[in-house]
């Protein structure tokens, strides 16, 4: 059914992969638009509670697949560049409860699709960083609205604007993981915290869901990055923007 993805169901749990581990689960525009459509089809699966999201191999994600982005100039430009918004609202309002397995690194975007992840749990030794400024581009997606929600304002402009990585221990700190496990403990640890929710009576957990996202969105208006695109847009057409992803690629043997 999916190309990037792959995707189950037993019982009331369902389990979403990024499988794309030769390239680090790198979020092509393809794998967006899958990530969407999974979600939406998880909203038909009237017996599913609770939706697992993990990256196959040996990461989350990469982040953004630039390699696959459409030049400057194409046609489908805005619609690639707005694709990951669109993921990340339909993994929100996902009707499941979703838990982010994070393994490995985790990175730009990939960071925005555990932020749109209703819990996280992560290993000891899995990596966070958000290099988009380093690359030229800002955060897009909805990543910084998300961000700001889960770790505060002063710590999201701190780690978007300096690119610094961060681990496991840091992002639990910060508010952005619930718990942090051994590598042995983690599928144990995810299936068990699934089965406890898909185990609570199904409407109040929504409920719940749904009134913490309506809180939250009034604070900081998610809604507002539909305009994301065109900042993105920006910067791909800026001269210093592609000087700084040059520059980038060179340090990284690109």
């Amino acid at each position: 059914m999916f190309e990037t993805l792959e995707v189950n169901t037993e019982g009331a749990i369902g389990t979403l992969w990024l499988n794309r581990p030769e390239r680090l689960n790198a979020l092509s525009t393809t794998v967006l638009e899958e990530l969407a459509l999974a979600a939406r089809w998880f909203d038909e699966q009237s017996d599913v509670r609770v939706v697992i999201l993990g990256g196959r191999g040996r990461a989350f994600s990469a982040g953004a697949d630039l390699d696959g982005f459409p030049a400057v100039g194409d046609i489908g430009l805005r619609q690639a560049a707005d694709a990951g918004r669109i993921m990340a609202d339909a993994l929100e309002s996902m009707r499941a409860l979703s838990i982010a397995r994070i393994k490995g690194w985790c990175v730009g975007g990939g960071l925005v699709v555990a932020a749109a992840c209703d819990l996280r749990v992560a290993t000891e030794t899995a990596r966070f960083s958000i290099p988009e400024i380093d690359l030229g581009i800002p955060l897009a997606w909805g990543g910084i609205p998300r961000l700001v929600r889960e770790i505060g304002p002063a710590l999201t402009k701190e780690l978007v604007i300096t690119c610094r990585e961060f681990d496991a221990a840091e992002a639990k700190s910060a508010g952005f993981l619930n718990r942090v496990v051994s590598e042995d403990e983690l599928d144990r640890v995810v299936l068990d915290l699934a089965a406890q929710v898909a185990a609570k009576p199904a409407i109040p957990v929504a409920a719940t869901k749904a009134h913490v996202n309506a809180v939250t969105d009034q604070m900081l208006g998610t809604m507002r990055a539909w305009s994301d695109a065109d900042s993105l847009i920006a910067a791909l057409l800026d001269p210093e923007c592609g000087a700084a992803r040059d520059a980038y690629s060179k340090a990284r043997g690109r």
